[in-house]
């Protein structure tokens, strides 16, 4: 096997404007595709620098149930600053939670993907 990465994580979304607003704003993230296709609108955002990036995925592109994506994890430098900062927003965040292998916290996109962010605990 020569698998390097993962390429894309689908995020199904009712709404990609609404959902582009979220990542953007609220997540920091940036746009790395937004082009109109046969199908639909293909759209995705990333972290700077990151090499998986998220689509997503609106009405008619792959018959994907909006909010139905679970377990995503964001690792992050600062999980605490990061849920103060998306509570401001009115994100709804359970944790952070300090667990064996870091501190963790869980919140959802606006269509109910569900997302964690975690700081890793070092040497873990």
């Amino acid at each position: 096997m020569t698998i390097t990465h993962a390429s894309f994580v689908t995020l199904p979304v009712s709404d990609q404007d609404r959902a582009l607003r979220f990542y953007i704003d609220i997540l920091g993230m940036t746009v790395t595709a937004d082009r109109d296709m046969p199908q639909g609108r293909w759209l995705q955002v990333a972290p700077e620098g990151a090499q998986t990036v998220f689509t997503l995925s609106g009405p008619g592109m792959g018959g994907f149930e909006p909010g139905s994506a679970r377990g995503i994890m964001l690792v992050t430098t600062d999980v605490d600053a990061d849920c103060a900062r998306l509570a401001e927003a009115g994100v709804s965040v359970q944790g952070p939670d300090e667990l064996p292998w870091g501190r963790m916290a869980a919140f959802t996109d606006p269509d109910g993907n569900g997302l964690m962010l975690l700081t890793e605990k070092e040497g873990f």
